[in-house]
């Protein structure tokens, strides 16, 4: 395979790629081997997208940031080998002058391939194309025991496979993947649909999912927001060569606000490469508790630094110094809880969802994204009619979703406890049938989260690949947060 070509046998470069990174998978596993063996261990990352309360780290450090980049490319067969620590800003980087993206580019850049595939991403592309795991063909993961192993859907990792997703790092690393690519154009062609009621935005999404068109225009991005109960918009996109007589492409990272966009435009057209960052500039609608959107600010705010990394920081530091909530306490305002989560509901219960949402939480906007599986995981070893493919995060593949999300802070009433909102929540998502991403905090007891997040496909992958606790269970690392 060649990086940047057609053919098989590649240019030095490419080869060059290849000696690095084999280097630095070898190195992972030395690293890991001299780890103190009585201690957990964790990954060390400068960044995160977390957002789970835990205390300082005591577990061993272990560095695989050697592991980025694309290895290599197979334009043919639209493949790439990328290493697991590569960000999804890199990934588009370098992928995109070829003329491909990964299948699913989460929104913030600074997402890594494995930390979306051992935790959750999704994109306006869900609708189609699945979640990221879906469009991995092979891993090779660095396991509790030390061992490097690869794992494909009919291998002898297979078990390893399917419960990888959703992991979140608890049964080891990966240290690359191949995954499968799509063809991109140079533009993104916009239509901002306004709804009158949710009911009839989860119609229109109902229709688009069938016949990946709406009103005769093709549909190859989808996703949506809720401003109230009667202003609701989908975004209907599609990749697209022609500027369409538009003298040059919008720009929302400067001083215009992509989300504002939505309630005053009907048409729109971004590049490819704004198209898929278009919601990291604001952080979706995020950066306005920072001030980021008052126009006497955002001119004064470097443009390089109105992205997801920066606020995620200013946001770490509030949470360790408490300075904002000191200062609310010193004016009497009450304490606050975070509430910011990403949860599947199936599409026929959305509408009561977000009704509920909206009449009991404070938040607003929120976020929609259809999602449906891919697969059925024909093909995947130990996979029987009626499994789930991915049993951490059983979504039925024959069920239709659409990821709500939300992200904010609301005020704890006299008389309640800081957690109790995202308790409701939580009820309400296993009331509606629905799943929770893991990347925030969570509150399940241990049977409860065993029932809804695979335990029984988890139990013997944990015991087989980890069999000293070297990386803390699923349910220390997303409710426990260790």
């Amino acid at each position: 395979m060649t990086f940047g070509s057609s053919v098989m046998t590649g240019p030095p470069d490419t080869h060059e790629r290849a000696r690095h990174h084999e280097r630095a998978v070898s190195d992972a596993a030395t690293a890991y081997a001299a780890l103190p063996p009585d201690q957990p261990v964790r990954l060390a990352k400068h960044t995160s997208n977390l957002f789970r309360t835990r205390s300082a780290p005591t577990a061993a450090g272990l560095d695989l940031s050697a592991l980025q980049g694309v290895v290599e490319l197979d334009p043919r067969a639209r493949t790439a080998r990328v290493g697991g620590l590569t960000t999804y800003e890199q990934l588009v980087d370098e992928l995109l002058p070829h003329g491909f993206v990964p299948l699913v580019v989460p929104q913030l850049r600074t997402i890594t391939i494995g930390g979306a595939v051992t935790g959750l991403g999704i994109e306006a592309s869900s609708f189609r194309n699945g979640l990221p795991h879906e469009s991995v063909l092979e891993l090779r993961i660095l396991t509790g025991t030390g061992e490097v192993v690869t794992a494909t859907p009919d291998g002898d990792h297979a078990d390893l496979f399917r419960t990888f997703p959703n992991s979140y790092g608890s049964l080891g690393y990966a240290l690359d993947l191949v995954i499968e690519l799509e063809p991109a154009l140079p533009y993104v062609c916009l239509r901002h649909v306004r709804f009158p009621s949710v009911e009839q935005l989860v119609a229109a999404v109902d229709e688009v999912m069938t016949t990946r068109a709406h009103e005769g225009e093709r549909v190859d991005f989808v996703d949506g927001v809720v401003f109230s109960a009667t202003e609701c918009y989908l975004t209907l996109a599609r990749w697209t060569d022609d500027l369409e007589g538009r003298v040059r492409p919008s720009d929302y990272t400067g001083d215009q606000v992509f989300y504002r966009s939505i309630q005053t435009r009907r048409r729109d057209v971004l590049t490819a490469h704004d198209y898929l960052w278009r919601w990291d500039t604001d952080w979706f609608w995020c950066s306005r508790a920072f001030g980021a959107q008052i126009p006497a600010v955002r001119r004064l705010w470097p443009r390089h630094l109105l992205r997801s990394d920066v606020y995620w920081r200013i946001v770490a530091f509030e949470h360790r110094h408490r300075v904002m909530g000191r200062i609310d306490h010193l004016r009497g305002q009450p304490p606050r809880e975070r509430v910011v989560q990403d949860v599947e509901i199936p599409l026929g219960r959305t509408a009561d969802f977000v009704a509920w949402f909206l009449r009991e939480v404070p938040i607003e906007p929120i976020w929609l994204c259809p999602i449906q599986l891919r697969s059925r995981g024909d093909g995947q070893r130990g996979v029987t009619d009626g499994d789930p493919p991915w049993p951490l995060y059983p979504l039925r593949p024959d069920e239709r979703y659409v990821n709500v999300g939300f992200w904010s802070t609301v005020p704890i009433a006299p008389g309640a406890a800081d957690g109790d909102v995202n308790r409701a929540i939580e009820r309400q998502v296993t009331e509606h049938g629905g799943h929770k991403s893991l990347y925030s905090d969570a509150y399940y007891d241990e049977a409860t989260f065993a029932r809804l997040y695979g335990d029984t496909a988890y139990r013997p992958v944990k015991r087989r690949y980890d069999p000293d606790g070297r990386f803390p269970t699923l349910y220390e690392k997303a409710v426990q947060a260790r």
